[in-house]
């Protein structure tokens, strides 16, 4: 079971939306983590270089954490085969949903967008339903 840590989530929280808003007022993009690094994988995109800039960010946000003392628990109870098809999965999702879940729930939904809301429903409904069957059906 997961450690319940209200105050690290709503900091966390906190600090992806600034990240969305800051985003959209110096560069008018969305931080949908998905369109990010596709602008970064060869074709690169024009505005390559504020994407590298974000997801370095993304990356090294965590050592600093753990530099400064903190500790992040981590493990992962599947297999290698099972990451690689559930990425796999997950990156066609992306790609035919029109975004991921940082683009549309955090961006699109703030936006009031149709487009995204609709998306984020779908977004919850099947990750309600692969728990269900995981846990429930199958007894992962």
């Amino acid at each position: 079971m997961t450690e319940f840590t209200p105050y690290l989530s709503l900091f966390g929280g906190v600090l992806i939306g600034l990240a969305a808003v800051a985003l959209m007022a110096v560069h008018g993009r969305v931080a949908g983590m998905t369109g990010i690094l596709a602008g970064v994988i060869p074709p690169l995109a024009t505005d390559w270089a504020w994407r590298a800039a974000f997801l370095a960010g993304a990356v090294a946000a965590p050592l600093v954490f753990i530099a400064a003392g903190g500790s992040v628990a981590f493990s992962v109870p599947v297999s290698t085969v099972a990451l690689v098809v559930g990425g796999l999965i997950v990156g066609f999702g992306a790609s035919y949903g029109a975004g991921c879940t940082s683009g549309h729930g955090v961006c699109g939904m703030a936006r009031l967008s149709p487009r995204s809301i609709v998306a984020t429903v779908v977004f919850m409904i099947a990750s309600f339903v692969t728990v269900y069957i995981a846990r429930h059906v199958i007894g992962a």
